[in-house]
């Protein structure tokens, strides 16, 4: 079996999916994107393609050695990220060619049904009662949200009080036997982390996710040291050796992204590299279908797995959402806030091939706000 050719398709809201074909006519697809440089990214799948026609798509780890290693400048998100969408396709292949799902291939499911947890509350939380209740009546036990917006470099105490508020209504709405996870989403300096970290403590959340921006891992030591709320950290890290330093901090709560960190090959590796450190998985994703679905898979089959995210209903999901581009929406009905595992080969979800080329046609050119404090200087988004 010989690849033969891979597409790339641009489709709303904000994705990049591509598709590996071979010439026994088994397809595999993947979702290489990096979210507001989808265009970046799909030209460097192009490159990548030029070394993957015509070889073996059964050589994943051998592909995923030359793709990563064998240029001489090697990793950040670009490359990570188209590596990550052409290793899921192949992974696809693979189940879809040996008739097995992929978690079958990782040495076999550890678990019956993945936790998901639901978004709320948007970019600058609001309407928090509203939005986690409905989750509450969907069956959803966990729910992620923003700390907050733009923060200032020293927060006010009226900044401070505003985040303990937000989580205090979450907690209100959940009771204790429901989970709330907070979202620092790099908005807060190491200091203004700190007051709020300790006030955020006897409402228990599950975690508190990207303390800092990843520039200032560094400073993650000092953070777990003095926090009593679990720690998390990952979207933006692309390799096992980068998430080496927060593990080695302490961090509980490794958040490596399917489509951005190499994807399920190397996503597998860091699931096991955080094990050593006694650090959970819960993989980033508030992306499309086929990174969910190769995220499940890496779930099934990883102990130390927490939660997953999904985008289902996520405030980014204008124009399409997570199941406008599948053809069964089985893989990813939620029953108890849980995903069960399925059979289906592969990455277990049966893309929608005519509404994809469809969406491609129209394409779309998303980009993240760009926000500033009111001093006109440019705040973390």
């Amino acid at each position: 079996m010989k690849i033969t050719r891979v597409e790339t398709f641009l489709v709303p809201p904000r994705w990049l999916f591509c598709r590996v074909e071979t010439d026994e006519g088994v397809a595999g697809w993947g979702e290489p994107v990096v979210e507001g440089r989808a265009e970046v990214v799909r030209v460097a799948v192009d490159v990548l393609a030029e070394y993957l026609l015509g070889q073996d798509p059964l050589r994943i780890q051998d592909h995923w050695q030359v793709l990563t290693k064998g240029g001489f400048y090697r990793g950040g998100p670009v490359l990570s990220s188209a590596v990550a969408g052409l290793d899921q396709a192949l992974w696809d292949i693979a189940g879809k060619t040996y008739g097995a799902p992929v978690h079958a291939l990782l040495g076999g499911p550890v678990r019956d049904r993945v936790r998901v947890y639901a978004w709320v509350g948007g970019d600058e939380p609001a309407e928090l009662t509203e939005q986690i209740t409905a989750q509450v009546e969907a069956g959803f036990t966990a729910v992620k949200m923003n700390g907050a917006g733009r923060v200032g470099p020293a927060a006010t105490m009226a900044e401070t009080a505003a985040v303990v508020a937000r989580v205090t209504a979450a907690r209100d709405v959940l009771g204790p036997d429901r989970d709330v996870a907070v979202d620092f989403h790099g908005r807060f300096t190491a200091a203004n982390a700190r007051r709020v970290l300790n006030e955020l403590a006897p409402l228990h959340p599950l975690f508190v996710e990207e303390p800092v921006v990843p520039e200032q891992n560094h400073l993650l030591p000092g953070l777990v040291a003095m926090s009593p709320v679990p720690l998390a950290t990952g979207e933006r890290l692309y390799s096992r050796a980068e998430f080496l330093a927060p593990l080695t901090a302490g961090i509980a709560v490794a958040q490596p992204d399917l489509s951005h960190a190499g994807g399920i090959s190397e996503v597998h590796r860091i699931a096991s590299l955080a094990e050593t450190y006694g650090a959970h998985l819960a993989p980033h994703c508030p992306l499309g279908p086929i990174a969910l679905a190769a995220s499940l898979q890496v779930a099934f089959a990883t102990p130390n797995f927490l939660i997953q995210e999904q985008s289902r209903g996520i405030h980014y999901n204008k124009d399409a959402d997570l199941l406008s581009y599948v053809v069964d929406p089985e893989p990813f009905r939620f029953v108890d806030g849980y995903a069960a595992r399925g059979t289906a080969p592969g990455l277990g979800v049966t893309v929608d091939e005519a509404a994809v080329r469809a969406a491609d046609r129209a394409g779309h050119a998303w980009r993240n706000p760009v926000w500033r404090h009111l001093d006109g200087t440019f705040a973390e988004w």
